[in-house]
C-alpha cells in the first residue's frame, strides 16, 4: 500500500499541539502519529500531505523544505464555522528514484480521490503536479488544470521533467487526459514568445499578473471548472514571502491576493486537488502558506453545487444574438455567478464528459450585448472541435 510510505507527523509538532486552545486547527485535525498510526478516512473532507521530493528542481534546493514548520503555523490558526473533517497524513520522503516518489504520490492521491477526499499537497517542487494529474487516470477522462505561476513551465523540448518543464510532460504524456490548462498571473518577461504562442495554439487560457491584480474576481470563473490547482509560491512577491532568494521576484501576487485566489479555489465545487509548491524556509513564508491553506478550507465550506438550466427558477436565462452566434447566458440568483453555453462541447464526441456550460463573468455578458464575443467562449468553442 502506498500509504505505508508515509512518515508520521513529528513529535515536535504534536507536542506543540498540546499547548493550543481547543478552537485551533491543530486540536481538530486527525493526525498520522507513530503511536496511533494513520487516521481513519471515513467522512473526511481534506487530507494534508507533505512531499519532500526536490531532485527534479530547476533551481537546486540547498536544504529540504521544513514542512513541520508549515504545520506549526497552520495548526495554531483558528477553525472557522466549518463542518469539514481534516486529516494530516504526514510526509512522503524521497523514494529510491524520483519516479518512485511520483508513483507513490499518484497512488495516494488516487486513493483519496476515490474516497471523495481533497488532498492538500505541500510539495518542495512544482513537478509534483505531474503525479497529482496522473492520479485522475481511470477516475476522470478529462481534467482541467489551473496553475498560479509567473511561468508556463513548458521548458525546452529536450529537457527532462523538472519544476520548470512539468507542463510539457503533462501535455505529451499518454493517456492525454488534459482538457484545459489555465494560467493565472504569468509575467511576460519570464516566458518566451514561443511559449506564449503555444498557449494560443492549444487554446489554453493565460491571464497576466496585472490583469488579475486589477480585478481579483476574474480568477473565480477560471477556477470554477478546475479539477487541480497547482500554486507556485514563486508567483508571490518576494517581499510578502520574506525572502531575498534570487529565484523569487519583486513582482507577483501579494498576500491578500493569493489568499483570495485560494478561497475561490475552495468555493469551486469541481476542484479535487490543491497543491502548493516551491515554498521558502523562513517564518514569513511558513505563515503565508498556512494562511493560503486556511483560506482554501474556508472557501470549501461555502461551496454551493449549481447546475444552471432554463427550467430552474434559481437562474435567469439570457439569449444574446450576435452577428455570428446566438449566445446563451445564465445568471444564478443565489450566488450571482454567470455561465455561457458552448455548443461545440455539447456536440463533441471525444470530450463527452466536458461541461456544456462555461463559467464566465457578467462583463462577458455585457461584452456580448455589445457584439463582442468573449475570448474564453471562442477558445472553448474551438477546443470542442479538436
Amino acid at each position: 500500500m502506498a500509504f505505508d510510505f508515509l512518515i508520521p507527523v513529528s513529535d515536535k509538532v504534536l507536542a506543540h499541539c498540546e499547548l493550543l486552545p481547543p478552537q485551533a486547527l491543530g486540536k481538530n485535525i486527525h493526525k498520522h502519529t507513530s503511536r496511533h498510526g494513520l487516521p481513519v478516512l471515513a467522512n473526511v473532507s481534506f487530507a494534508i500531505l507533505g512531499v519532500n521530493e526536490s531532485r527534479n528542481a530547476f533551481e537546486k534546493k540547498p536544504e529540504a523544505l521544513d514542512i513541520s514548520q508549515i504545520r506549526l503555523q497552520l495548526y495554531q490558526l483558528m477553525m472557522g464555522n466549518w463542518n469539514a473533517s481534516i486529516v494530516d497524513l504526514g510526509d512522503l520522503n524521497e523514494g529510491e528514484t524520483v519516479e518512485d516518489t511520483y508513483f507513490v504520490v499518484k497512488e495516494i492521491v488516487a486513493g483519496l480521490l476515490e474516497e471523495d477526499i481533497i488532498p492538500i499537497v505541500i510539495g518542495a517542487t512544482q513537478d509534483i503536479t505531474y503525479p497529482t494529474y496522473r492520479a485522475f487516470d481511470g477516475i476522470r477522462n478529462m481534467v482541467n488544470l489551473v496553475s498560479v505561476d509567473s511561468r508556463f513551465d513548458f521548458g525546452a523540448d529536450e529537457e527532462l521533467i523538472s519544476s520548470n518543464s512539468y507542463m510539457s510532460k503533462i501535455i505529451t504524456d499518454k493517456p492525454n487526459n488534459l482538457f484545459n490548462f489555465s494560467n493565472l498571473g504569468y509575467q511576460s518577461y519570464f516566458n518566451s514568445q514561443e511559449e506564449i504562442d503555444l498557449m494560443e495554439k492549444l487554446f489554453f487560457d493565460a491571464y497576466r499578473l496585472g490583469e488579475i491584480t486589477s480585478d481579483i474576481s476574474l480568477a473565480e470563473p477560471v477556477l470554477r471548472n478546475a479539477n487541480i490547482l497547482s500554486l507556485d509560491a514563486r508567483a508571490i512577491m518576494a517581499s510578502d514571502l520574506g525572502t531575498t532568494s534570487p529565484n523569487f521576484s519583486p513582482n507577483g501576487f501579494n498576500g491578500r491576493e493569493i489568499c483570495a485566489i485560494a478561497r475561490y479555489a475552495g468555493i469551486s465545487d469541481n476542484l479535487s486537488v490543491f497543491g502548493i509548491y516551491e515554498c521558502e524556509n523562513n517564518i514569513q513564508s511558513f505563515q503565508l502558506v498556512a494562511q493560503i491553506i486556511w483560506y482554501f478550507m474556508e472557501g470549501f465550506n461555502y461551496r454551493i453545487k449549481e447546475t444552471p438550466s432554463a427550467r430552474n427558477n434559481d437562474f435567469t436565462k439570457f439569449n444574446v444574438p450576435t452577428e455570428t452566434e446566438q449566445l446563451v447566458f445564465y445568471k444564478s440568483h443565489l450566488t450571482e455567478r454567470w455561465w455561457v453555453e458552448v455548443p461545440s462541447i455539447l456536440a463533441s464526441d471525444t470530450k463527452s464528459n466536458s461541461p456544456a456550460l462555461l463559467p464566465c463573468t457578467e462583463q462577458d455578458y455585457l461584452d456580448a450585448c455589445d457584439q463582442n464575443i468573449p475570448e474564453r467562449w471562442f477558445k472553448a468553442y474551438k477546443k470542442g472541435f479538436n
